[in-house]
């Protein structure tokens, strides 16, 4: 970096926190640290030209688990943490819309459903036999039933009778979700920079130097918020997973509005006004989408691209107008990893596919550690 005495002196030195990684825990820890340390010099450093990772690259579910997620976290998790981390989603969410308000998210209280294939009778019968026992371990966080069963009234093909609906999901606009964040940083004298990939860290007797390519600068605290590149920097046990994604074009007369999801969250799609978004599938591949490269694969793209045809979108003619990817931090529990790494470094990862949910919380939680 060739970088002048005016940028060294403004932007690199007197950093008292700096944060890597500007996406919606990143940049939650920031404002947090700005609440609690008003004077502070904050600096929020990105190794893209965006947020990398998922938080501008995710579906936009103000979700916190289908049926069958939450049952298939029954059998690794306690029933006390499975309740827990619900929580922790749910406040998540109600955090976010107050920090930045349902019109600014177009945030859409749509609700949420699941939907079986006919092949998956198990499944299926799994989760409308334990569908009574789930509302009663959550019944004292909603205080009424989340899931219940509802018949197909939008003509999917190739699936059970009934769906099962949850009122309590929405939707949100990501572009606008991580816009208004980053307009909140700048108004509160958050130092935002972009295409700056941290390389390495060394921590002092009182401060932590941070390494950006040939250059490296001083600071007090060092927070990680880099989620599913959090191996990379830290020795926290955080696998990657690509998350694949496509979008349509506007589909005349479309009647479906709400979250989706099929097989254990595995497979997700929302409408987007007129247009379906379809996600998912890295089950296919487990050890292929173990990646932080971007990219898309055609074994995935295709299975999309069939359920899209044969059971979202029978009988109607569509086209693909977009595909893209973003990397998710995955773990072998699914408690976020919020801790102190040594004396002046902290991290907060492994948000396992909840980043819209429990971002801001975690964000929260990291500032909190100091």
């Amino acid at each position: 970096m060739n970088l002048s005495y005016w940028e060294i002196k403004n932007w690199y030195t007197g950093v008292d926190y700096t944060v890597v990684g500007s996406g919606l825990v990143g940049l939650h820890t920031a404002l947090r640290l700005r609440e609690r340390f008003p004077d502070s010099k904050i600096l929020v450093l990105e190794k893209g030209p965006l947020p990398q990772g998922a938080s501008t690259k995710n579906a936009g579910f103000a979700c916190f688990g289908s049926i069958s997620e939450i049952i298939e976290d029954l059998n690794t998790h306690t029933e006390e943490e499975v309740v827990n981390l619900v929580h922790k989603r749910w406040n998540g969410l109600k955090l976010l819309r107050r920090r930045l308000g349902d019109n600014v998210l177009d945030y859409k209280p749509f609700g949420g459903y699941e939907l079986f294939l006919e092949e998956n009778t198990d499944g299926y019968e799994e989760c409308l036999r334990k569908l009574p026992f789930v509302n009663d371990v959550l019944r004292p966080l909603f205080k009424s039933d989340v899931f219940n069963k509802e018949i197909d009234r939008f003509a999917f093909k190739g699936v059970q009778e009934y769906l099962v609906f949850n009122p309590f999901e929405g939707q949100v606009d990501t572009g606008n979700m991580m816009q208004a964040l980053l307009k909140q940083a700048n108004a509160h004298n958050i130092h935002i920079l972009n295409s700056h990939a941290v390389t390495g860290w060394h921590e002092q007797t009182d401060h932590v130097q941070v390494n950006i390519g040939g250059f490296a600068f001083n600071t007090k605290k060092l927070l990680f918020a880099t989620n599913g590149f959090a191996e990379e920097l830290t020795d926290k046990a955080v696998r990657p997973a690509r998350a694949q994604v496509l979008i349509t074009e506007p589909i005349p007369n479309l009647d479906i509005r709400g979250t989706f999801h099929m097989d254990k969250g595995y497979y997700y799609f929302r409408n987007i006004e007129s247009r379906i978004l379809f996600g998912g599938a890295r089950n296919l591949d487990f050890e292929g989408e173990t990646t932080t490269e971007f990219g898309e694969t055609e074994l995935i793209q295709n299975r999309l691209e069939q359920l899209l045809q044969e059971v979202i979108l029978p009988e109607t003619d569509f086209k693909i107008a977009h595909r893209w990817s973003g990397i998710m931090g995955m773990g072998s529990h699914k408690k976020p990893i919020v801790e102190q790494v040594s004396q002046h470094v902290y991290c907060g990862v492994r948000l396992s596919g909840m980043g819209v949910a429990i971002g801001s919380m975690i964000g929260t939680e990291l500032a909190d550690l100091i």
